[in-house]
C-alpha cells in the first residue's frame, strides 16, 4: 500500500454563483408592490492551508478532485441565496502549487493559505436591476461559473540539513541515532524508499535533518529513486556528503564517492551555493577507521569541513551535531528579514477599454469574423438568460455604453457579422443609433426605413452566396489536383 506521496494532480472546481430571482411583491390591495427578488449566493472557494500535523500528500492519492460548494438561488421578498460552502483543504508545509507548468504559489509557514480557486459571484435578482428607467425588471443575472483548473501539488520538504549519498551509506542509521525518528534501517541497497525526517536540538539550536534514497550515478536524468527526491533538499541550509567507509567494493573510495555525488547535484542544479559538511561515516570498523584516517587530507582539500562518526558507537556524533547546528545558524542570519504584507494597488491605465475587438479572417460560411475579450463582457454575457428577451435588450445596452458596438463598426463590422464573446456566438444588430447610421448606406437609419433594411438583408444574402460560391471553388479545385495527381 502507498504510504508517501510526494506529487499528485488534482481537478479543482470552485462553486457555482446561485442565480437571482425574478419576483414582484404582492399583498392585498397592492398586488404591484415593486420588484423584490434577491440576489443568488456566491459560491464557495477552494483554499490550501498548510498543516502541520500532515506530512504527505496521501490522501489526494485517494482523492483527485476537490470541489466548492455552489450558492444557492435567490427567492422573493429580498432574500438573498445562500453562498456555497468554502472548502479548506489541508496540505503539509513546502508545498508548491503549479498549474499549466507555471508556479502559483510556494506554501512554506504553518498557517499559510492560498485561495487556489475562486467562486463564482451570485447574479443579482431584479430588486438590484431596477431603476428610474426600468421600474419592474422582468429578468435577474445568471450566477458566474467557479474557477476550475488543473493543479500539481509536489513536496519539497523543509528540512535544516540534507544527508545525500550512495545506497547503503548509513543516511537513516545517522538520523536514528542523532533524533527521535525511527526509519528502516537494513544491510541491503535502497532500504530506504521515502525521504525520512528527524528534529535535533544541539544547545539553544533545534535544527531538522532529512536524508534522501541512496543516489547513484544517473539519477538526476532518472536513473535510481534520486530524481524523484531530490527536490526534497532544495530547501536546505547545508547538505552533508555521508560516505560508506567500511565499503568492500574495489571500484569505490571517499574521493570518487563525493566526486559523483556532486556531478549528480550539478545536474539537478540548484544547489551550488549550499555549505556542505562531509561524514566519514562506519569508523566502528576498523576497516572504516583506517580509510577514513587515510583519505581525511585529500578531502580537506576541497575546503569542506570533514568528520568521522560511528552510527552505531555514536563517536563523533556530538561534534558532527554542533556543526550542523552552526551552519544552519549561519544559513539563517544571512537570509534577509521577512517583510510585513502590503496592499498594493494597481489602478487600471486611463486608455484601458476593458475589452478588446479583434477581426478574423473567415475561410467558410458561419465563421466567427470578430472575436470580443474582456473580463466585463465576457461576465456579463455569462450572466445573461437568452431565453428572455428583456434580458438579452439589457446586455445589448451594456455592451454598447462599454463602447463595443462603436469599436466593432470602425473595424468594419456590418449587420449580421458573426461575434464571439466568451462562449456565445452572435448576429451582430447594433442598437447604438450613431453606429446604426454608419452600419447601413450613407445617411440612413436602418432602424426606421424599412426599404434600407431589406436592402441591408439582401446584402447580407448576396454575400453568403458569395460565400457558397467560393467554397464550390475551391472543393472544385481540390477535387482537380487530386485527379491530375493521380493520373
Amino acid at each position: 500500500m502507498t504510504s508517501f506521496v510526494d506529487r499528485v494532480k488534482l481537478q479543482v472546481l470552485a462553486g457555482k454563483g446561485g442565480n437571482g430571482c425574478v419576483s414582484v411583491h404582492r399583498e392585498k390591495f397592492k398586488p404591484l408592490g415593486g420588484p423584490d427578488g434577491g440576489t443568488g449566493g456566491h459560491g464557495g472557494d477552494v483554499v490550501f492551508v498548510v498543516d502541520p500535523n500532515i506530512h504527505t500528500l496521501l490522501d489526494f492519492h485517494f482523492q483527485s478532485r476537490l470541489q466548492g460548494g455552489n450558492g444557492k438561488q435567490g427567492s422573493g421578498s429580498n432574500r438573498d441565496g445562500a453562498a456555497g460552502e468554502s472548502i479548506r483543504v489541508s496540505v503539509p508545509n513546502g508545498t508548491v502549487v503549479y498549474s499549466n507548468g507555471e508556479m502559483l504559489a510556494d506554501l512554506t509557514g504553518i498557517g499559510t493559505e492560498m485561495t487556489v480557486a475562486s467562486g463564482g459571484r451570485g447574479g443579482r435578482g431584479n430588486a438590484r436591476l431596477a431603476n428610474s428607467a426600468r421600474k419592474v425588471p422582468g429578468f435577474a443575472e445568471l450566477g458566474e461559473p467557479g474557477d476550475e483548473l488543473e493543479v500539481t501539488l509536489e513536496l519539497k520538504s523543509v528540512a535544516d540539513v540534507g544527508l545525500v549519498g550512495f545506497p547503503s551509506a548509513g543516511k537513516s542509521s545517522l538520523i536514528a541515532a542523532m533524533s527521535a525518528a525511527r526509519p528502516k534501517i537494513a544491510d541491503y541497497p535502497f532500504t530506504t524508499l521515502t525521504p525520512n525526517l528527524g528534529v535535533v536540538s544541539a544547545g539553544e539550536t533545534t535544527y531538522t535533518i532529512a536524508d534522501v534514497p541512496g543516489l547513484i550515478p544517473g539519477a538526476a536524468t532518472g536513473k535510481g529513486l534520486g530524481l524523484e527526491f531530490l527536490r526534497h533538499i532544495e530547501r536546505c541550509a547545508v547538505l552533508a556528503h555521508v560516505v560508506d567507509c567500511a565499503n568492500l567494493e574495489s571500484d569505490r573510495d571517499p574521493v570518487s564517492d563525493i566526486d559523483a555525488l556532486e556531478h549528480e547535484l550539478a545536474e539537478y542544479g540548484g544547489l551550488a551555493e549550499r555549505p556542505r559538511i562531509i561524514v566519514l561515516n562506519k569508523i566502528d570498523v576498523t576497516d572504516g577507521r583506517e580509510l577514513a584516517e587515510y583519505v581525511q587530507p585529500d578531502l580537506e582539500k576541497y575546503g569542506w569541513p570533514v568528520f568521522q562518526v560511528s552510527a552505531v558507537s555514536r563517536e563523533g556524533l556530538r561534534e558532527l551535531n554542533f556543526a550542523f547546528a552552526k551552519a544552519v545558524e549561519e544559513y539563517r542570519d544571512a537570509q534577509p528579514p521577512i517583510e510585513s504584507t502590503r496592499t498594493v494597488i494597481r489602478p487600471h491605465a486611463v486608455d484601458d477599454s476593458g475589452f478588446e475587438v479583434r477581426r478574423l479572417v473567415p475561410a467558410y460560411e458561419g465563421d466567427v469574423e470578430f472575436l470580443v475579450t474582456g473580463h466585463k463582457p465576457e461576465r456579463w454575457v455569462g450572466q445573461t438568460d437568452f431565453k428572455n428577451e428583456e434580458a438579452v435588450g439589457y446586455l445589448s445596452d451594456r455592451l454598447a455604453n462599454l463602447g463595443i458596438e462603436v469599436e466593432l463598426a470602425k473595424q468594419g463590422a456590418i449587420v449580421g457579422s458573426i461575434v464571439k464573446i466568451g462562449e456565445s456566438e452572435f448576429e451582430w444588430e447594433p442598437t447604438d443609433p450613431n453606429v446604426i447610421a454608419t452600419a447601413g448606406p450613407r445617411g440612413t437609419d436602418i432602424r426606421f426605413d424599412r426599404n434600407e433594411r431589406k436592402g441591408a438583408d439582401e446584402r447580407l444574402a448576396d454575400r453568403k452566396a458569395r460565400r457558397a460560391q467560393l467554397l464550390e471553388e475551391v472543393e472544385k479545385e481540390k477535387e482537380a489536383r487530386g485527379k491530375s495527381r493521380r493520373g
